[in-house]
């Protein structure tokens, strides 16, 4: 046993490891070991527990720090299917993995310590078990859409959310989609494929001319109503911070008739869509 490490829970998949430090992973912690650090989780430890890519990670959130640099590793470590939590920073003593361990209580994960059964809230002790005792699942990029329904009118017509407009179905048609790409050209080039009953989606950050949002036109060329949500308030990539937190920042004239407005939160905007006649 080494000096670096301190065996928690010992099974016939691998161990749960205690370290100080995320630098202390060794050679033996290869695809077995979860390990439960008292490292922040960001990109710069990870890229140190990538050396030996162990089952499973937990380190300290220090507070998400700005642009979130602070997990950032839980997303690089996703890009990897391996499941990894942060624990809430003021539950811990820093520098030592055993209180992590034994005290920490889950503030943030990724997709794949979800697939595990870890949730925020809970003890760094059952998370860590549960990514011991369960493997994430073994989906494709295009597998991982994140599709929830959100609200289903009188009509039958729903607000589905998802991650990108690339996941949207034949029977969106019918649907308005809350999505978290861009809607420049590529994107109204994706919009009008899938051709939605109406769409949310992102600015991206405007972008240079406004061509985050040029899509806004060309869909309305097509018949197709949507607006944009402002990038600095709602995350890319996650659809459910769209429909939550976004903000309207543009929408085509189809969608102004229908009563979209600059400010408008994107929910109120999706019902709106939802419930227009479509003439």
């Amino acid at each position: 046993m080494s000096d670096l490490q301190t065996e928690m829970v010992r099974t016939e998949r691998g161990a749960i490891m205690a370290l100080d430090s995320a630098a202390d992973i060794l050679a033996h912690n290869r695809a077995r070991d979860v390990l439960v650090t008292a490292s922040y989780i960001g990109v710069l430890p990870a890229r140190l527990l990538r050396e030996h890519l162990p089952r499973a990670v937990i380190g300290f959130d220090g507070g998400g720090g700005p642009l979130g640099a602070s997990i950032a590793g839980l997303w690089y470590l996703e890009a990897l299917n391996i499941p990894a939590a942060a624990v809430d920073v003021m539950t811990v003593i820093l520098g030592d993995g055993v209180d992590v361990y034994r005290n920490g209580r889950i503030s943030y994960l990724n997709r794949p310590a979800a697939d595990c059964g870890v949730r925020a809230g809970m003890s760094a002790q059952e998370a860590a078990r549960r990514m011991l005792d369960q493997d994430p699942a073994q989906t494709g990029a295009y597998q991982v859409t994140n599709r929830q329904v959100v609200h289903e009118n009188v009509q039958g017509r729903q607000v589905v959310v998802t991650d990108s407009i690339v996941f949207g179905t034949e029977a969106d048609q019918r649907n308005v989609l809350v999505t978290a790409g861009h809607t420049g050209r590529s994107g109204a080039r994706h919009i009008i494929k899938v051709r939605p009953f109406g769409f949310v989606c992102s600015d991206g950050g405007r972008g240079r001319n406004d061509s985050g949002m040029a899509g806004l036109e060309i869909t309305n060329a097509e018949g197709i109503a949507g607006a944009t949500v402002d990038a600095s308030r709602a995350r890319m990539g996650d659809g459910m911070s769209t429909y939550e937190d976004g903000v309207i920042s543009a929408a085509n004239e189809l969608a102004l008739e229908c009563g979209v407005r600059f400010g408008m939160p994107a929910r109120e905007a999706a019902v709106l869509l939802l419930d227009r006649d479509p003439g």
